[in-house]
């Protein structure tokens, strides 16, 4: 994408409504812009990582073997009072109706929908255990809405939903999704842990929530080194063993892990000095284990192992996927801008020509470009230097090329790494091998 023809609006000032980082980066480096309150629009580079969070959300629930569907934001109410949730979910539910005057709600959740969908469809335990998901908007009406899409009103997440025959098999589906998720959090770079949550409106009895570390987070968190030990990317445990599901599990509840809510000084106290750590945290996902609290309210059975009824036992799980976009920016920037981890970076890498319609320079950056692209931003704009540096760092590419007169006739360049800050005077051929 060539810088001089693209909606990035970069700002130098921090605008006077953001309050936290990784609101005012995501202004300022042109990724949303605020439509009504705590409702986004993602601009062209915003939204590039958001489709970049969600390709690895997607894939770690592939790997986990569950289901994607995609399910309407608009839902018949009737559901919802099927289940009893029409009016306790309260003032955060959207609520309209439509020409003919039938009540609908603008879904905040899918639990009713996808209990409605599946006893459509599956009659007999032989088809189970399942698990489905989907990744689409969401809408709560927050009283105050604020930290951008930290805490906004409408928001992408991935939700998913399993379906067990017993609770056993509820069991080994919920931590299978735990697991998924630590993969797909550390994919990303992210140190999560799960601590034990309140269930909320969603309901049930067990319970975890996922909070990555980051200094500007938003509870105060406390949690046993064991943690940071464990690499659940390539930690040998099978997603489909139901002993190396237990194993995890025991790790995962075993060891002390609390928000400042939740925080019991005295189970704290019986860790050894070394192995106390203590930060700050934002939640990123949500995991709930509810038997048979939507099954049973709508009626739903299949024929069980011995002909006769079975309520399924279910459980649902969230992310946050732009949620995680603003988590990753707490997690990652610096006084300058952005450091996005290469995972979900917008472009890989940005071009930045410091001298366009020199010969050489155009001839070398017109080069990377062709070789790195759709990879690239080209900063080809008739800017000063030190605006393209300042935007570079600002939107945090994890490599930087810069082309400037001097080097580019004798054919090099100036490598740059966004994270370290490192920078080199290479070839274009070891510049290209390094990024690629």
């Amino acid at each position: 994408m060539r810088l001089s023809r693209s909606l990035v609006p970069t700002l130098k000032e921090t605008p006077a409504e953001a309050q936290i980082v990784s609101h005012r980066l995501m202004l300022r480096a042109g990724l949303v812009r605020q439509t009504a309150a705590g409702i986004y629009a993602w601009l062209p580079a915003g939204l590039r990582v958001l489709q970049n969070v969600a390709a690895i959300v997607r894939a770690e629930q592939d790997a986990a073997g569950a289901q994607e569907l995609l399910m309407p934001t608009i839902q018949p109410a009737e559901l919802w009072r099927e289940s009893g949730r029409y009016e306790d979910y309260g003032k955060e539910m959207l609520r309209l109706k439509d020409r003919h005057e039938r009540d609908l709600v603008y879904g905040p959740t899918n639990e009713e929908m996808i209990t409605d969908l599946f006893r459509q469809s599956v009659h007999s335990y032989r088809a189970l255990p399942q698990i489905l998901y989907h990744i689409q908007w969401k809408f709560r009406d927050e009283v105050r809405p604020r930290f951008g899409v930290m805490r906004g009103r409408e928001f992408l997440m991935k939700d998913a939903y399993s379906f067990d025959i017993d609770y056993a098999g509820a069991v080994v589906s919920y931590r299978r999704m735990m697991l998924a998720y630590m993969r797909t959090f550390r994919r990303m770079g992210l140190k999560a842990i799960p601590m034990r949550a309140e269930s909320g409106p969603i309901g049930g009895n067990m319970s975890h929530e996922f909070i990555i570390l980051a200094p500007t987070g938003e509870s105060a968190v406390y949690y046993d080194a064991a943690f940071e030990e464990i690499d659940y990317s390539a930690s040998g445990f099978n997603i489909f063993s139901d002993a190396d599901l237990e194993h995890f599990f025991t790790l995962m509840t075993t060891h002390y892990a609390a928000t400042d809510e939740k925080h019991d000084a005295a189970a704290w106290a019986e860790l050894t000095l070394g192995r106390k750590r203590e930060g700050r945290g934002i939640e990123v996902g949500h995991v709930f284990y509810f038997g048979t609290k939507y099954s049973a309210a709508m009626g739903f059975s299949v024929a069980g192992p011995d002909g006769r009824p079975v309520a399924p036992e279910m459980g649902s799980y969230g992310i946050g996927v732009s949620r995680l976009v603003g988590a990753l920016i707490e997690a990652f920037h610096d006084e300058a801008g952005i450091i996005w981890p290469d995972a979900v970076a917008p472009f890989r890498t940005a071009i930045l020509n410091l001298k366009p319609g020199d010969a050489a320079c155009d001839r070398i950056a017109e080069g990377l470009y062709e070789k790195l692209a759709p990879s690239a931003l080209y900063d080809d704009r008739d800017e000063r230097a030190g605006v393209k540096f300042a935007d570079a760092d600002l939107m945090g590419h994890p490599w930087q090329i810069v082309v400037g007169p001097r080097g580019a006739a004798a054919g090099r360049v100036e490598l740059k790494r966004r994270a370290s800050g490192e920078r080199e005077e290479v070839g274009t051929e070891s510049a290209l091998a390094r990024i690629i």
